[in-house]
C-alpha cells in the first residue's frame, strides 16, 4: 500500500463496461512527511475519498481485488482513507 493525496475527479463520457458507476480520482502519491512523491495517476475509488483526503492506494493486480465478484479493469484502487498520521 502506498500514500496518497486525491488531487481531482476525472469525468469519462465513455467507459470500459468494468468501470461503469465506479468514481475515477485523481491521485499525487506523497511521502510520509506529506510531500510529493512522482507523478499523479488515476485510481478507482472503493471507498467513498473525496477531493483534499489523504488515502491508501494499491497498484498492479491488487487493484482489482477490493471489486470482487466484479472484473475491474484496473491498474490502481483507492483501498482506504487516512484519519490521522504522525511522524
Amino acid at each position: 500500500m502506498f500514500l496518497a493525496r486525491v488531487v481531482g475527479t476525472v469525468v469519462a463520457t465513455h467507459k470500459d463496461p468494468g468501470l461503469v458507476g465506479m468514481k475515477l480520482l485523481v491521485i499525487q502519491p506523497i511521502k510520509n512527511d506529506g510531500s510529493a512523491s512522482g507523478k499523479t495517476l488515476v485510481a478507482v475509488d472503493s471507498v467513498g475519498a473525496g477531493v483534499t483526503e489523504n488515502v491508501f492506494y494499491v497498484r498492479g493486480r491488487e487493484a482489482s481485488v477490493p471489486f470482487l465478484p466484479d472484473e475491474v479493469p484496473t491498474d490502481a484502487a483507492i483501498v482506504g482513507i487516512v484519519d490521522h498520521w504522525s511522524t
